[in-house]
């Protein structure tokens, strides 16, 4: 018999997954601990599959597991697995990569939306003392869509949904990734950028879609930022390391970008000292008014979407570890 760990205790009971993993796998449900390494020796060592949420997973944990042959990561990211150590012990490495795509991207847009259209800019000036004035006001933030270039970096499943999106609103949208085919722009009737700066340079709204890996880590910084046209908005529902948080403070502090809207940041849950931009947002900074959104990487959250990991994640678990299928295995070259 197979044993299956979930540590994180992320649903009340172990039903809908033991339903579809079958009876011939023990399935132990964990009470929700902090980290791998507060496991007991005794049951690390019977697992052969391992789900991860939360967790981060190290090579000292990879090392407690001498029987693991398959890890599940209960989201679309894979940058809390050391995979390298992984690798080396021959554990296969899945992720859940059609869960949340609506969720995200509708969140994107939704930061896209409020960000543009002043919706957040015209609420924080009504809701000071004193109220402003009864009346639209004139800021770069608001633009016609129509006359607005959305930049994609990343054309993977949610950028492809973002894009449509955007479509639809009238704007035009260009994208780029380096891994895609030729031909993706044709299907999609958008537009292609050969290269991250050609892309960087037209884009009145930027919004990032790739996952986090050794070459996308720190792929946005104050450079990046400054090619972006004046008054253009930067949205970040990815990962947090993509994007220098600092640097992000300092050209909306200049002026030079309108927006923003994160999803994510750096270190999550932020600790402290926590980044400028984030201690300014939380003050309400008077430069920072209406210009910036931060939710607490909750794009991909809906009752739905919490049940789609679940069923998706077992489901991944089943077909890899049981039938020795290759669903939703991570190539080990896209570090």
């Amino acid at each position: 018999m197979l044993t299956v760990l979930e540590p994180e205790g992320l649903y009340p009971d172990t039903s809908e997954e033991q339903r579809i993993l079958g009876p011939n796998v023990r399935l132990l449900h964990g009470g929700g601990e902090e980290s791998i390494a507060q496991l007991p020796d005794a049951v690390c060592a019977e697992v052969d599959g391992l789900f991860i949420f939360r967790n981060w997973l190290s090579a000292a944990d990879i090392a407690r597991f001498p029987k693991l042959k398959v890890v599940v990561r209960m989201g679309v990211g894979y940058d809390r697995l050391d995979r390298a150590a992984l690798a080396a012990r021959g554990v296969t490495v899945c992720n859940v990569p059609d869960y949340g795509t609506t969720e995200v991207a509708d969140h994107a847009v939704a930061l896209i939306l409020a960000l543009r259209r002043g919706i957040t800019l015209h609420h924080d000036m009504q809701r000071a003392e004193p109220p402003a004035p009864w009346a639209y006001v004139t800021s770069p933030l608001l633009q016609r869509f129509s006359e607005q270039t959305v930049g994609l970096l990343g054309l993977g499943r949610i950028g492809t949904a973002v894009a449509l999106r955007m479509k639809a609103f009238g704007c035009r949208v260009v994208f780029h990734d380096p891994y895609l085919p030729n031909g993706v722009e044709r299907a999609l009737g958008i537009a292609r950028a050969r290269t991250r700066e050609e892309l960087l340079e037209q884009a009145d709204i930027l919004s990032l879609h790739a996952p986090l890996t050794r070459t996308t880590e720190g792929l946005v910084g104050e450079r990046e930022l400054r090619r972006l046209p004046a008054g253009a908005v930067v949205v970040n529902t990815a990962r947090g390391p993509m994007l220098d948080i600092d640097a992000l403070y300092t050209v909306l502090r200049d002026g030079h970008l309108a927006g923003a809207g994160l999803d994510v940041i750096p270190q999550e849950p932020p600790v402290e000292p926590i980044p400028r931009l984030l201690a300014a947002y939380r003050t309400r900074e008077p430069w920072l008014e209406g210009r910036l959104i931060i939710t607490p990487h909750s794009a991909f959250y809906t009752p739905h979407a919490y049940d789609d990991i679940r069923i998706k994640s077992a489901e991944t678990m089943r077909d890899v570890l049981l039938d020795g299928l290759r669903s939703n295995v991570v190539d080990p070259a896209t570090d």
